[in-house]
């Protein structure tokens, strides 16, 4: 029987998304005063999980987002959008990265809201 082709990984392109995340149920049960360090991290993994990079970066508009309502006050939800890119630096172990940007939402608009791939303009 003759073996099938492979088809070439989607895990080596340059892609942008965009999430929602409940930051509610990843952060209960977690004391005060490490919601906000805890959300960062949440959120690190997630977009390792989604993106498949080991290399992970928190844009600091959205390290603000999360951090506006003090280290306990961490929103719900969270729009988020997750851009996988080529990395530069030649001598890096990881060839891409993720970087992560907050997306601005009016409170209580993320009802109907899906993932959603964002065109990226390539200049």
């Amino acid at each position: 029987m003759p073996r099938k082709e492979k088809k070439a990984s989607t895990m080596g392109e340059v892609v942008t998304r965009e999430y929602t995340i409940n930051m509610h149920k990843r952060l209960h049960g977690i004391g005060f005063k490490y919601r906000a360090p805890r959300a960062v991290k949440e959120i690190k993994k997630f977009a390792e999980k989604q993106m498949g990079t080991k290399d992970v970066r928190i844009d600091t508009r959205l390290n603000k987002a999360i951090w506006a309502q003090g280290v306990r006050g961490v929103p719900f939800r969270m729009r988020i959008r997750l851009a996988r890119l080529r990395n530069e630096d030649e001598d890096s172990v990881h060839k891409l990265y993720t970087l992560v940007t907050h997306v601005l939402i009016v409170k209580g608009g993320f009802k109907g809201l899906q993932t959603e791939n964002v065109e990226t303009s390539t200049e």
